[in-house]
């Protein structure tokens, strides 16, 4: 019972304030005559001075210690271990994946001489051939790869793997 009393209070609350007159509801005191309440915050915008155009300029103060001896050791240590690192997360086109070996060989031959600056990967895993096709950080780059041999294999697609950091 007291359960249903409850709930109909909240139902009877509910009704009530859904049913406030769209007059009282719109604005906030009996003097504004529009529908939008507009309040007037401009008294709490800070105000700065105005600059002098013939007010002459002051120097420019150079920061001091803004970089040590010991920043730079810091940055040597980070590019030493950026340049031993090898490999990264990246994509490559799986253009072959088959067990006929004459196919695969004229496949490579086909897309060294359309994209000669990509390198390619040949593995064999019995029975199996697969040809992959370049190094790329973003699916990006592959795409646009792909879709320059795209005639030659029709079938070949993305694949995310772990791909060689070329050198610079």
């Amino acid at each position: 019972m007291n359960r249903a009393l409850s709930f109909l209070f909240i139902l009877a609350l509910v009704v009530s304030s859904a049913c406030k007159p769209a007059a009282e509801a719109r604005t906030s005191s009996p003097d504004r005559t529009s529908a939008r309440v507009v309040d007037d915050i401009s008294v709490y915008r800070p105000t700065y001075p105005a600059d002098d155009a013939n007010a002459p300029a002051t120097a420019r103060v150079e920061p001091t210690n803004h970089a040590n001896a010991r920043v730079a050791v810091l940055m040597d240590s980070v590019a030493r271990v950026n340049k031993n690192i090898r490999y990264a997360q990246g994509y490559r086109i799986l253009a072959y994946n088959g067990s006929e070996r004459q196919t695969v060989m004229d496949l490579r031959k086909a897309i060294i001489a359309r994209v000669p600056e990509q390198k390619d990967y040949l593995t064999y895993q019995q029975p199996n051939f697969r040809l992959k096709i370049g190094d790329y950080f973003s699916r990006i780059e592959a795409q646009q790869v792909l879709n320059q041999i795209s005639d030659l294999i029709p079938n070949a697609h993305i694949v995310q793997e772990q791909i060689n950091i070329p050198k610079q």
